[in-house]
């Protein structure tokens, strides 16, 4: 009791004098840690360990902002708590773990130490992956090395690439799980030197088609829609259309008829929004066989589909049998997941400030792609395109000051 007592006061007074405390963080970071390895032995007050790692995160927070170089003390001090906690697999304590180290790792400028590169192979045990309380900090994790490391992990870790995707695999297989898979891989896309993963591309694409098959739910669905936008960005709209037809001939055209075009407006989040827009404008001007194969006929509905996920509202209708859907049966004991008010991570980007507003972004590339075919895209304006959705596109070009030809 007596430890309990202190270690709430500890974190409030840490929360309210912030900056003037940093001289002293060394010596408390010395006692916290202390502490840690301690209660790490018998981990029996729950709201005692969860204040304690709030206390370290507040530190981390409070020194790294005044002085983002301490990280690498902070590292010194925790890191050999954190591997005994690992090896010994204390499982309450792993979704802190994570937590912490992601917000530690979180704070380098683009980099990997070889303090996080030693424990990498530990993070991809399967026996981790079994417990649902460790996946929201774990894929998180994974995502700040992938940042700060990708070219890293494709140069000295490349063996370790498979069990990556095994994760992902492992993950998009769960109605539960299946948006983490999805963070995981979008950040693989975005992250990695794109020649280490050539080589899986088409497998991962094979993998969310046997899922679309096997079960078709909204929330997969929108972060589907996420994942080929971004795919898209990243690595080009001819690049995205060959390799769904690679998997089967004319998959593209029903990838875009069956699920772009009548789903898109499901898409939420701001971020999440700009990613599909990006990647749809992509679609519609950088990919030739949308204009000259049997894809055309798709090019205008897509395009309204576009203008739609700009103006009208979400769509944030569930069908009926998939309102349970979030409750899978986890057998056996399970750590729930204890989200740290101190960890906390801010919202990416994948574009960033490259494209700041997607409907001049559309104007503009409608524009080139007219100048390179002219007489085209006017024409299939005019003849299947709605006066709603026409009308904004001129409020779209007049904005970016460009006109088709």
């Amino acid at each position: 009791l007596h430890c309990h007592l202190k270690v709430t006061p500890i974190m409030r007074s840490f929360s309210l004098l912030q900056e003037a405390i940093v001289p002293y963080i060394p010596t408390l970071i010395g006692q916290l840690t202390h502490k840690l390895l301690l209660v790490s032995k018998n981990p029996s007050k729950p709201h005692f360990n969860h204040y304690l790692f709030e206390s370290l995160c507040l530190s981390v927070r409070i020194t790294c902002k005044a002085n983002p170089a301490t990280v690498g003390s902070f590292e010194e001090a925790l890191f050999p708590v954190f591997t005994e906690i690992l090896q010994n697999d204390v499982q309450e304590f792993l979704p802190y773990v994570f937590q912490v180290m992601s917000l530690l790792l979180e704070i380098h400028s683009n980099s990997i130490p070889s303090s996080y590169m030693a424990l990498f192979p530990h993070l991809l045990q399967p026996v981790l992956w079994e417990r649902t309380g460790n996946i929201p900090p774990l894929v998180r994790l994974l995502q700040a090395y992938l940042e700060k490391g990708g070219a890293t992990i494709a140069a000295s870790a490349e063996d370790k690439i498979p069990g990556l995707l095994g994760v992902f695999q492992k993950l998009i297989a769960s109605k539960a799980n299946d948006h983490q898979g999805f963070y995981l891989i979008n950040s693989i896309v975005e992250h990695m030197p794109p020649e280490s993963i050539t080589q899986y591309r088409k497998q991962i694409f094979v993998l969310l088609f046997q899922r679309l098959q096997n079960s078709k739910t909204t929330k997969f669905i929108k972060s589907f829609l996420v994942f080929i936008s971004l795919y898209c960005v990243k690595y080009g709209a001819i690049a995205l259309q060959e390799i769904f037809d690679s998997i089967q001939p004319k998959m593209f055209g029903m990838v875009l008829e069956k699920i772009v075009i009548p789903e898109i407006q499901k898409v939420s989040g701001a971020v999440e929004k700009k990613i599909c827009a990006v990647g749809i404008t992509k679609i519609l001007t950088e990919c030739p066989s949308m204009m000259d194969t049997e894809y055309t006929k798709l090019w205008t509905p897509l395009l309204q589909a576009l203008i739609g996920l700009f103006e009208l509202p979400e769509d944030d209708s569930i069908p009926d049998d998939e309102h349970f859907i979030d409750i899978e049966d986890t057998p056996g004991y399970q750590t729930a997941f204890s989200q740290l008010a101190f960890a906390g991570k801010k919202e990416h980007d994948p574009i960033g400030d490259a494209v700041s507003n997607p409907r001049i972004l559309l104007a503009q590339s409608l524009h080139k792609l007219s100048t390179a075919c002219p007489g085209r895209v006017p024409s299939m304006l005019s003849t299947s395109l709605n006066a709603e959705a026409l009308q904004y596109l001129q409020g779209y070009l007049q904005a970016a000051s460009v006109q088709l030809v």
